[in-house]
């Protein structure tokens, strides 16, 4: 494995590591702040951090004017659908759950990337697919895969999973195009004005008669930087190199690193299952990245 594959593969990861933090920064962050205000204020910090790392890299890229309505497309779908749903989804269901829910994304996208890019898979990306979901469902249930939540909590979680698996199909489109960079800078600023007319209307008030403090401020800013920037830019290098299926593979990982991060975090129990389930989601990641040996195709 050369060294560009290497920083690719360490990449995703990372990002993935950033998106799994995120369940946690969630739960802190909503004791003080409601959905809308919590996702227009990560969209700000995410686009003010973006710009200046754009400013330091330089002249910044020229939109094409026959690409603003697929860059309105995409903000569409994510930030705006997607936080919306999974900003209030994990009000009502657990981080577990969540993530349950999450890791449906690279088990749908195939499907999504086979009639709609005609990309080809291959058995070993399909058996991987499998066996890292499998592996999910041993570190996120219990013995009896039992999983008591909310419907309505349960729906909206799938409805940002929907949301992603749209997001990714425009994405595919413009990261041929664009830096990475530049798509989840412009990603931000129009998720941000989509959202701005809702923290107007519903929680402006609220949001003005608040007392701020640090504990405030650090789980916004860590959900801006991390998840929103980095993490994105991130996936979306990884999307233009090795395709939509085997990066949403890596999506996998999220619940895997939840579960750590709760173990050292929160000290959350990590059983025998868990830790099992943590090798089979491993196993499914790598097995899911080997070359073809034979593909189907529409």
């Amino acid at each position: 494995m050369n060294w560009k594959k290497i920083r690719l593969y360490a990449g995703i990861t990372l990002a993935m590591c950033f998106w799994a933090f995120s369940f946690i920064w969630y739960k802190v962050a909503f004791r003080h702040l409601d959905p809308i205000a919590l996702v227009f204020f990560r969209l700000i910090t995410a686009s003010v951090f973006l710009s200046l790392l754009l400013w330091l890299r330089g002249k910044p890229e020229k939109i094409q004017k026959k690409d603003f309505k697929a860059f309105l497309l995409m903000a569409f779908f994510e930030p705006f659908l997607y936080f919306l749903a999974e900003s209030y989804g994990m009000t009502m269901v657990s981080s577990t759950t969540g993530a349950v829910i999450i890791a449906f994304i690279p088990l749908l996208t195939p499907v999504a990337a086979f009639f709609l890019f005609r990309e080809r898979l291959s058995w070993l990306n399909i058996a991987g697919i499998f066996i890292s979901f499998g592996g999910v469902l041993l570190v996120l249930t219990d013995k009896n895969f039992r999983l008591q939540e909310p419907a309505i909590g349960v729906v909206l979680m799938f409805l940002a999973v929907l949301s992603v698996i749209s997001y990714t199909g425009v994405i595919v489109y413009l990261a041929g195009k664009y830096r990475p960079l530049t798509i989840i800078l412009l990603q931000n600023i129009i998720g941000a004005a989509f959202f701005l007319p809702l923290f107007l209307v519903f929680e402006l008030k609220e949001t003005i008669s608040m007392q701020w403090s640090w504990e405030i401020i650090a789980p916004v800013i860590k959900l801006g930087v991390f998840p929103s920037a980095l993490a994105f830019v991130l996936f979306t290098a990884a999307i233009r190199d090795i395709g939509i299926v085997r990066a949403n593979i890596f999506t996998n990982l999220i619940p895997v690193f939840a579960a750590i991060l709760a173990f050292i975090i929160l000290g959350e129990e990590m059983p025998a299952g868990k830790i099992a389930g943590i090798f089979v989601v491993l196993a499914g990641v790598l097995i899911s990245q080997r070359k073809r040996i034979s593909s189907i195709q529409p």
